[in-house]
């Protein structure tokens, strides 16, 4: 008897490079403990004023009270519209003429966001432009959709400093292959690379000049550990630095992150252009509307002060800071070879193990042992780690050399305790691994 057959898509589709590991490692009959950094999957406790509706929602003032939760607009409710708005407020940036569509986490407004800036299906026109190694949820959607991505690559050097290509071959690109929009992470994932104003005005003269939206991905705004910068935005961007800027920019905003609510799935995307908005809108009226009961917790931000955000954030860039540099610190005095990226911003480094594998190193194989076949004995417990390869992270032509097959990126996300451990665990076995290669 004929099966049915999958599409040539679900075919060659494989797991993202963050949920890779996971996966393999639920099917590992004897499962030692585990470490899961491979994954922003932040364990902090939410914002408080989130905590209280999130344990409230049946009080009397709750829209859920008896019980009935109906769609809400497809843009969201005002409130939690209101919330993304007013963070931004607090941090001192003019929204008056912004437009909020509150989506299902940052995931689904990277999507809707690629649609609204792309070129037609199928087709080269307009790609979609970033610089490598890129957040690999972007590449992903856009196989999804069929739209096409170009990027300028960045390099990790022996410093473990990440730098941005030359304008003059970020400019060549763009001549080359007419992109619809430039992506930007200015509190950067995977990299952890922090983005100071300077270059995103210089990156923004070119989205003028060359007409395209610019988009900036700002998951991790508040998130950088040198209190003496300047907190960056494309909303602190304007006409009066850039001319012309306005009314192309977007940026794309989650609760994930910062707010530490990822299961929330709260998102949006943000445009000072009022035509993207109402396309956008119209766009995800497929989707009929994001979680009501998620915008109601988020939307308990839209009544916090300016000194109640600064606070927060404050207190998280202090938590995050601590554990990142000791990481940083304990994994250099381990393994001098190891090429780590300094923690600048985000809750992101990158590992680089080039200088001491074996050729033919590659790091899903890597990967793909610590979850199936490898463990360390740590302090008498059999403990493996799982970190994402970033192959997937860098949008690579056929033929050409990927710089991710000997590159992880750690996030943050675990305890304190636990993240003390990853230094010895991923050194461990990384040797494990290469004495049986």
């Amino acid at each position: 008897m004929n099966k049915p057959v999958l599409s040539d898509h679900f075919k060659k589709r494989m797991p993202s490079d963050v949920r890779l590991g996971q996966i393999k490692f639920e099917g590992r009959k004897v499962k030692p403990a585990l470490i899961n950094v491979a994954i922003g999957n932040v364990s902090l406790p939410t914002n408080p004023a989130m905590q209280k509706r999130m344990f409230s929602l049946n009080a009397p003032e709750s829209p859920f009270a008896k019980g009935v939760i109906r769609y809400s607009g497809t843009a969201g409710v005002p409130e939690a519209q209101e919330a993304f708005k007013n963070i931004l407020k607090c941090e001192g940036f003019n929204t008056d003429k912004l437009h909020v569509a509150v989506t299902d986490g940052g995931s689904s407004g990277m999507e809707l966001l690629l649609l609204g800036v792309c070129g037609d299906a199928g087709t080269d026109e307009k790609p979609f432009m970033m610089i490598d190694p890129a957040y690999t949820n972007y590449i992903s959607f856009a196989e999804r959709i069929g739209r096409k991505t170009v990027t300028v690559k960045r390099h990790l050097s022996e410093d473990g400093k990440f730098s941005l290509p030359e304008l003059d071959k970020i400019e060549e690109t763009i001549k080359e292959h007419n992109p619809g929009a430039l992506l930007v992470i200015p509190y950067d994932n995977p990299t952890g690379q922090l983005y100071d104003y300077p270059a995103l005005k210089e990156l923004a003269k070119l989205c003028v000049k060359y007409n395209m939206w610019m988009v900036s991905d700002e998951a991790y705004r508040e998130l950088y550990y040198d209190e003496k910068t300047d907190l960056v935005s494309i909303w602190g961007l304007s006409d009066a630095d850039v001319p012309g800027i306005e009314g192309r920019r977007i940026s794309l905003e989650t609760a994930s992150k910062v707010w530490n609510a990822c299961g929330l799935r709260i998102g949006a995307l943000i445009t000072d252009n009022e035509e993207f908005y109402t396309q956008a809108v119209a766009e995800y009226t497929a989707n009929l509307c994001s979680n009501v009961i998620g915008q109601y917790i988020f939307g308990a931000l839209a009544h916090e002060t300016k000194e109640d955000i600064a606070g927060w954030c404050k207190g998280l860039r202090e938590y995050y800071k601590e554990i990142m540099f000791k990481f940083y610190n304990n994994l250099k005095e381990l393994e001098p070879g190891l090429i780590v990226s300094s923690p600048d911003a985000s809750i992101y480094s990158v590992i680089d193990v080039r200088n001491i594998v074996k050729p033919g190193f590659d790091s899903i194989d890597f990967v793909l042992y610590c979850a199936q076949e490898g463990s360390v004995n740590l302090n008498g417990v059999d403990t493996t780690l799982l970190v994402a390869p970033l192959k997937g992270f860098y949008d690579i032509k056929s033929g050409d050399a990927n710089p991710g097959s000997t590159q992880f990126r750690v996030a943050f996300i675990e305890t304190p305790e636990n993240m003390e451990k990853v230094p010895e665990l991923f050194v461990k076995l990384l040797k494990q691994y290469e004495a049986q290669r």
